[in-house]
Order: structure tokens, then sequence, then C-alpha cells
């Protein structure tokens, strides 16, 4: 049986991974078994529980809490009460924090795990994890995203530069089967949505609602032009491992008290260039200090100098950096800004020592897509991270259930 398929571009949403405080910095959510995986976590599976980490530019110590928000799958918050989704009471204090060590720039590195003893998980679904001071809980410092999954569907996820539009080109296709067990599934018409990211931007995420074609408890999602995505270009790369020579392209590290800047190499646009092959992180960063042995505590911060020479500035639009570090957000703090003077665009972020994957985005004026293809170019030879979400509400019910995940490759 097959039916018309009804697609929409989600397009950013209010509720991001992101600090308010500017104090606080270098937030990151991932499994514990793994720091280039999107922030989800299988019920059951509590031996590899999320890691939530940020550090506070302070010489001093907090007492700090968290609590959570369930949310639908457009994260929004869910008619859930705090006691249907969490165990006890809705909030935990964070009791693993650190003094930074032999680094210029002071901070407390703070970290936890979600869930945990004092807090157990009872319902599949989004999540926002929002941090506080214990005695001023209505000032949210920071928040972020992750996810709770059944995974009580399996998902099969494949992605290909043959596309219903063109073939070995400037897009990438993605096609989805999801299968469960007889009978869990009434309405796959009615009752899925299933939510597609490249490289976890929040920008492009695609979410479709009906299937192409149910074939007993086989699910199929194929031959969508929501599907079909810009190819873009592997991400940029940098590291800023170590302060005492030159890494990954920094061109020079330069101590000005009371920071270390790193001048970065000037990019250039790759549109017109040949495709070349990099092996990235799908956008994803890791902080590290090559001449430490726990970066966590002992890694700088550092002001670090982008620059992209366009050979002139543009008009019509905005150009951003994009990758996790910026929570794939189009806000000024991450916006290239042109600079007269030297004729090429600019920013400085203070980010702490690390690898770090990156690329540039032009947003048209009145858009709120990115585009790859102004400044990186779309290749279809491109590796690309395709994360996909399906998620079940039946009729009566009062949430939307995360039932099944799968990540997907292109050109492997």
């Amino acid at each position: 049986m097959a039916m018309a398929s009804l697609s929409l571009r989600v397009g950013a949403q209010a509720l991001h991974t992101q600090c308010f405080d500017p104090d606080f910095r270098t937030l990151k959510v991932a499994p514990r078994s793994n720091n280039y995986f999107p922030p989800i976590w299988v019920m059951g599976l509590d031996d590899d529980p999320l890691i939530v980490s940020f550090d506070h530019l302070s010489e001093n110590n907090l007492y700090l809490r968290y609590s959570l928000i369930h949310c639908n799958s457009d994260w929004q918050p869910s008619e859930l009460q705090e006691s249907e989704y969490v165990t006890g009471f809705n909030y935990a204090d964070i009791e693993h924090s650190e003094y930074s060590a032999s680094t210029f720039t002071h901070y407390v590195h703070y970290e936890f795990a979600i869930p945990n003893r004092e807090m157990q998980i009872l319902k599949s679904g989004n999540y926002i994890v929002r941090v506080y001071e214990q005695d001023n809980p209505d000032e949210i410092l920071l928040q972020a995203r992750f996810a709770v999954c059944e995974n009580t569907m399996s998902i099969r996820a494949t992605a290909t530069s043959r596309t219903d539009i063109d073939y070995n080109e400037q897009h990438q296709q993605v096609s989805i089967t999801a299968s469960g067990k007889r009978g869990s599934i009434s309405d796959p018409y009615n009752d899925l949505k299933l939510f597609i990211s490249q490289n976890s931007r929040l920008d492009n995420e695609v979410m479709i609602t009906h299937p192409l074609m149910v074939s007993g408890e086989v699910i199929t999602y194929e031959h969508n032009r929501e599907l079909i995505f810009p190819a873009g270009n592997e991400f940029r790369r940098i590291e800023t491992v170590a302060t005492h020579a030159p890494s990954m392209g920094v061109v020079s590290m330069q101590y000005f008290d009371p920071y270390y800047h790193a001048n970065l190499r000037t990019d250039v646009p790759r549109a017109d260039e040949p495709y070349y092959y990099d092996r990235t992180q799908h956008g994803y960063f890791t902080i590290r200090n090559w001449e430490s042995e726990h970066s966590d505590t002992e890694a700088d911060y550092i002001v670090t100098h982008f620059s992209l020479d366009m050979n002139g500035q543009l008009n019509g639009g905005k150009i951003y950096i994009d990758g996790e570090f910026t929570g794939h957000q189009f806000i000024p703090k991450y916006e290239m800004r042109y600079d007269m003077s030297s004729g090429l665009y600019t920013a400085d972020l203070l980010l702490k020592q690390g690898a770090y994957n990156y690329q540039y985005l032009w947003v048209p004026d009145g858009a709120n897509v990115g585009l790859t293809s102004a400044i990186e170019g779309d290749k279809y030879q491109t590796v690309n991270e395709y994360i996909v979400r399906l998620y079940q509400r039946q009729p009566g019910d009062r949430y939307d259930r995360f039932v099944g995940f799968g990540i997907a490759f292109s050109g492997k």
C-alpha cells in the first residue's frame, strides 16, 4: 500500500543547547562511551549514560543543580507531569566539580551523568536539562538537549549520491526502513513522525509524517524530495592542542595577558575546488591538551581568531561558523564580520584547547536555512552523518514516544 508522503522543514527551535551566562563555556552532552555520538540514551543501558559537562570561568565553586523538562518531538514541553517522567524530585545537585590547574584562565569544570541513582528517567522522548544555582532556580545558566530512546523499532538508513534530482553531482538522498514487533504500530500513516538531521544541524532538519509504503511490519520512507540534502563538503579542522607550538590550522600562538591567542590560517572558499577527502568528526569537537594528562581541567582557554577571504564583501546575507561548538545556531556570536581594513571576514571566539570541526554557512537575508553551496561547495562524495529518529504517538497518548533511531553515513 502506498500513500503520498507529507513532510516539512523543521527549522531551528527555541529550546537550543546553549549557555545563557557568558562565563559558562564548553557545554557538551555525549554518551560516556563515545564523544562523537549524538546525545541519545537508550533505556536500560545504565552502564553508558550521557555525560553533561561544562566550565565556569571563575575561581569560585558554585552550588549547582539541574532539572529536566520532557518535550515532544518538536522540542516543546509535553503534557506530562514531572512525577510521570522522573523518579523522586525533579532536581539533583551537581556533585562533581574540579578546579583548573596550570592554566592562565581559571575555571571550574563540572560534569554529571544522566540518568543516575538520584534521578531515573521513566519515559522516552526529547528532554531539556537546565542548570541553575541552588538558591536561584529561576535564573537558568545553561540548558542542553538530549533524547531517551525505547529502541523498540529497528531503523535502517542509507544515504546515496544517486538521487531523484541528480546523479553524483551536488546532492545526497536518504532512504529509511523501520520495523518492529507485529502489531506495535497500528496506524503508521498517522501515528509516526520521522526526523532526519545532517551532521546534527538544526536549520535544515526534516520531519516526515507519512511513509511511502507499508508492507507487513516494514515501513519505508524513500523517494521523497525532503529526503534529498545538499551534499556540502568535509568539515574544516583546527587543533589548538599545544600552546608552545602551532598545531593543525594554526599559524601562530601568542600570549597577551590574560589569554593565549591562536591565529588561524585564513580560509578560502572551496566551492570551485575539486573534492578532497579529509577524515573529520562530522562537526563534533573534543577537548584536548597534548601537554597534559587531564585535559578537562588542564586545557587552557584560547582566543581563537578565524578569518575567511571571500575576495570582498558579500551582499544579501550573512556568514556563520557552524559546528557542535556553536550549537548549530545562527546568532551574532558566531557571525563572521567583514573587516574593511583587512578585506577579510573575521570572528574571535574564546575556545578551550582541543580539536574542532567547523564549516561556513551562508544564510540569505530573510532565510533560516544555511547554504553550503556559496562557500564550502556541494560535493557528492562528502561523508555526512545522517541521524534518523522515529517517534510514535497513538490516539489517547499524551506525549511522543521515541521508539527508534539509526545513523547513516554517505560516501561509505
